[in-house]
C-alpha cells in the first residue's frame, strides 16, 4: 500500500492525525489556509512529540523522522497525488462539501477521500463529488495521539474496496476501528454522548444534582474515565452544541434539542477549557 497522506486542516484534530500518521511512517501533506494556521498545527504536533520523547514513549531520533515527513502547505494541489486524503476542517457542511467537490478533481481515481466529521452524514458530504463510492467517514478522536478509536461511516454508497482500505490506514497507524453501517448522523459516538450531555446538563439546569456530582455518578456509577460535563467542558461546549444541533436537525428527536443553559453558556462565551469557563472554572 502507498504512504502519501494529505490531511485537510491543521487544526488540532488535523495536525493530530498528521502526527500519528507520520509516526507510522506516511508522507504527509498538511494543508490549511494560512501560514499562521500551519505555524500552529505544525508547533502542537513538536510539542506532542517532545512530550513523548520527555516521557521515554519514543526515540528524539524517531521524533525528528515523523516531523520530517509532514509537509505543511496552503496549496490544496498538493493533495494530488496523495493515496488517501482526510478532511479534518470544521463542522460546516457547505465548507467539507467546497473541499470534497475541488478534491474530486484534483485527486487520482483510486484515491479514498475521508471526513473526520463527528456529526454530518457522509452521504451529503459525498453527493458534492462525481465518486460517492470512494468517499468515507473516518472519525478521530481526540487528542489524536493519545486516543485509539477511530469510528469509520460508511455513506450510501461508499464501497467495501473504500472501507477496507481507510481501515487498514488507520489500524495501521495504531488505531482501533468500528464500523457504522448506516449513514446516521452523528454516527454511534457523538449520538451517545450527544445524548448523555444533553440529559447531564438538564439535570443540573433544573436543579436535580450539582455538576460535580452528576460527573462522580457516570465516573464511579459506571466506570466512565470522565463525566458528561467535564466531557463537554473538555470538547468544547460549542462544538459540542453544533454536534446535538446537527443531529436534531437531521432526526427531529427531542433528546438531541440543546438545552437552554448549554446555548446560553455559548452566547456567554463559557465554552469550557479554553476559554476558562463552562460548567467548571479553570
Amino acid at each position: 500500500m502507498a504512504k502519501k497522506l494529505a490531511v485537510i486542516g491543521a487544526g488540532l484534530m488535523g495536525s493530530g492525525i498528521a502526527q500519528v500518521s507520520a509516526q507510522a511512517g506516511w508522507d504527509v501533506v498538511l494543508r490549511d489556509v494560512t501560514d499562521e494556521a500551519l505555524k500552529r498545527g505544525t508547533d502542537g504536533i513538536k510539542a506532542s512529540l517532545d512530550k513523548f520523547v520527555a516521557k521515554g514513549k519514543l526515540e528524539a531520533s524517531a521524533a525528528e523522522q515523523a516531523l520530517a515527513r509532514i509537509t505543511p502547505t496552503t496549496d490544496l494541489d498538493a493533495a494530488a497525488d496523495a493515496d488517501i486524503v482526510v478532511e479534518a476542517v470544521f463542522e460546516d457542511i457547505e465548507t467539507k462539501q467546497g473541499i470534497f467537490r475541488t478534491l474530486d478533481g484534483l485527486v487520482g481515481d483510486e484515491a479514498v477521500l475521508a471526513s473526520n466529521t463527528s456529526a454530518i452524514p457522509i452521504t451529503k458530504i459525498a453527493a458534492a463529488t462525481k465518486r460517492p463510492e470512494r468517499v468515507v467517514g473516518a472519525h478521530f478522536f481526540s487528542p489524536v495521539p493519545m486516543m485509539q478509536l477511530c469510528e469509520l461511516v460508511r455513506g450510501h454508497k461508499t464501497s467495501d474496496e473504500t472501507l477496507a482500505k481507510t481501515r487498514e490506514f488507520a489500524e495501521g497507524i495504531g488505531k482501533t476501528c468500528i464500523v457504522v453501517n448506516r449513514d446516521v448522523a452523528g454516527f454511534v459516538t457523538t449520538r451517545l454522548i450527544a445524548a448523555l450531555v444533553v440529559e447531564a446538563t438538564k439535570l443540573y439546569e433544573s436543579g436535580v444534582a450539582s455538576a460535580e456530582d452528576i460527573d462522580i455518578a457516570c465516573r464511579l456509577g459506571f466506570g466512565h474515565a470522565m463525566g458528561p460535563l467535564a466531557t463537554a467542558d473538555l470538547t468544547g461546549v460549542d462544538i459540542l452544541m453544533h454536534a446535538t444541533e446537527n443531529i436534531y436537525t437531521e432526526c427531529r428527536d427531542e433528546k438531541f434539542a440543546s438545552p437552554e443553559l448549554m446555548r446560553r453558556m455559548v452566547d456567554a462565551g463559557d465554552l469550557g477549557r479554553k476559554s476558562g469557563q463552562g460548567f467548571y472554572q479553570y
